[in-house]
């Protein structure tokens, strides 16, 4: 069944795309032909900008060298390039897709993870706007009754040993049966990133009258509501109006430098306590290292020996993360579109979203950096290390410009390099003692931060960089397999390959790049 979108052919890919049946859904509810609303558009943005002051006009970026960059390929042969390329995204999807949702890999993360799940939702919306639903409703589905949605949803058709932590290691059902966990599904205890409602808005723009029929957000708004409830309350440990994170798995930057200072002083556990089963299927150097693992045991076993609770008790890793709450904000915008679409008031919401932009500025906002850090609730200092999280922020509309402008500075800068030794945003300061280009989350560039950035840098004007950075993001995923993240040096894949929201996110800027080459250029365009 093929989808034809807005003001084009199909996304490539599409044509292949089998579009699946929600569970209880009868086929009556396909939309067959149906013609794409979303797609974005060729410079909407994730949602409606605020006013707010606005962006300088930003230097030229110089050119990159990558097979896709250096200018969008034209002609008869980019657009074969650009086809195959889709369709070899939707190849990875529909491969990876499990019935009811995506795995990120097959190998090294078999289950459902928490804001995998929103990226790759981003990415069918192109493809199957109601597979897309499926992916953000299954992942719903194990909300806790306390609002967390909970980083792994697991699946009981994948052997135990298959990945650790595994589900006998949290006991979800019976740890944390007091702060409402489900008792029909297995999942970990603790969060991810909440890109959520930004994910369900996306996806329901991509199809609004299917969307509507199958009340799509009608069901997802308040458990949406009930989630960042429970972490602007819940989690705001500092008092300060932001959420924070309980263990570096939260941040959705597992090994992050940034971590590091917050992480001394806890006491790893032993390591014969635990086995890894991740370096069984990858490369030890794109791994965090056995103290690092030990460390992050130790955390989530005694978040889960406490009942996953979060008030009225220590909490050995506490952190204010940038990057978590921008995008909490973000995703309070999205909130705020969703409730207009339904009929209701969409300002608190918008409320809500101004007060953590504010927060984020006020609380992590560094100018001598130039750009966020993170904040150690204990000892109440920021952590100097710059990751790429604390560039994140650029997403927002409300960011006051002349703090995007030099977030912009920053990146393009000798610690990010990006345009001038890197095409890609890395995931941590180049110049930074931690610098590791294989390692995970210590250097390498990541494709779901670099699509953010992209936006961020649109959001704010910066269309030259937002073009060049669209580029090269495509030209790492077809060189690379679709790897989990690369060298931000050279491009070579590290971690796992055929990444689901790799090639999700590639969907999405071929099909929003299709949607620009297919816009009629008016004399103010």
């Amino acid at each position: 069944m093929e989808r034809v979108a807005r003001g084009g052919p199909p996304v490539p890919g599409q044509a292949a795309f089998e579009v699946p049946r929600a569970p209880g859904e009868t086929s009556s509810s396909a939309a067959p032909g149906k013609a794409s609303s979303s797609a974005s558009g060729p410079r909407r943005a994730l949602v409606p900008a605020q006013a707010g002051p606005p962006s300088a006009p930003p230097p030229s970026a110089p050119p990159l060298s990558a097979p896709l960059a250096g200018g969008r390929s034209t002609g008869r042969d980019g657009e074969q390039r650009r086809e195959e390329l889709g369709r070899q995204a939707a190849e990875v999807l529909e491969g990876n897709w499990r019935g009811a949702s995506t795995v990120p890999s097959p190998s090294l993360y078999p289950h459902q993870w928490s804001w995998d799940s929103a990226f790759i939702a981003i990415g069918l919306r192109h493809l199957s706007p109601r597979r897309a639903q499926c992916e953000v409703e299954t992942l719903l589905d194990a909300q806790w009754a306390d609002g967390r949605v909970p980083h792994i949803v697991f699946s009981p058709a994948v052997p135990l040993g298959a990945y650790f932590p595994s589900p006998d290691f949290w006991r979800s059902s019976t740890a944390g049966r007091a702060a409402g966990a489900p008792d029909k599904v297995e999942t970990s205890g603790i969060v991810q990133p909440p890109v959520h409602a930004l994910a369900a808005w996306l996806v329901h723009r991509s199809d609004p009258e299917l969307s509507r029929r199958r009340g799509f957000l009608e069901r997802v708004q308040p458990r949406l509501a009930a989630w960042h409830d429970y972490l602007t309350g819940c989690r705001d440990f500092g008092g300060a109006g932001l959420a924070a994170v309980v263990h570096p798995w939260e941040s959705g930057m597992d090994n992050s430098p940034c971590w590091d200072e917050p992480l001394d002083r806890v006491e790893p556990a032993p390591a014969g306590s635990f086995r890894r089963a991740d370096l069984e299927c990858g490369d030890g150097a794109d791994r965090p290292t056995d103290l690092d693992y030990g460390r992050y045991v130790r955390l989530a076993a005694h978040y889960r020996d406490g009942g996953y609770r979060d008030a009225g008790r220590e909490h050995p890793f506490a952190v204010e993360d940038p990057g978590f709450n921008a995008l909490l904000a973000l995703s309070e915008h999205a909130l705020a579109e969703i409730a207009a679409e339904l009929g209701q008031d969409p300002a608190p919401h918008r409320s809500r979203a101004r007060r953590l932009t504010t927060a984020l500025v006020r609380r992590l906002w560094d100018e001598g950096a130039g750009m966020f850090l993170c904040r150690d609730v204990h000892t109440r200092r920021p952590v100097r290390d710059m990751g790429v999280t604390g560039l994140l922020p650029l997403v927002l509309p409300g960011l006051p410009g002349p703090i995007a402008r030099t977030l912009v500075r920053t990146m393009s800068g000798p610690h990010f390099g990006l345009g001038t030794t890197t095409d890609l945003v890395p995931s941590y300061d180049l110049e930074g003692p931690a610098f590791d280009a294989f390692r995970y989350w210590r250097g390498p560039a990541w494709f779901n931060v670099n699509w953010l950035l992209e936006h961020g840098l649109r959001q704010h004007g910066d269309i030259v960089r937002a073009d060049a950075l669209e580029q090269a993001l495509l030209a790492a995923a077809a060189t690379s397999g679709f790897a989990e993240y690369v060298d931000p040096h050279t491009g070579q894949a590290r971690g796992a390959t055929g990444f689901s929201w790799t090639a999700a996110v590639v969907v999405d800027l071929l099909a929003r790049t299709r949607d620009r080459d297919a816009a009629p250029v008016t004399a103010n365009a």
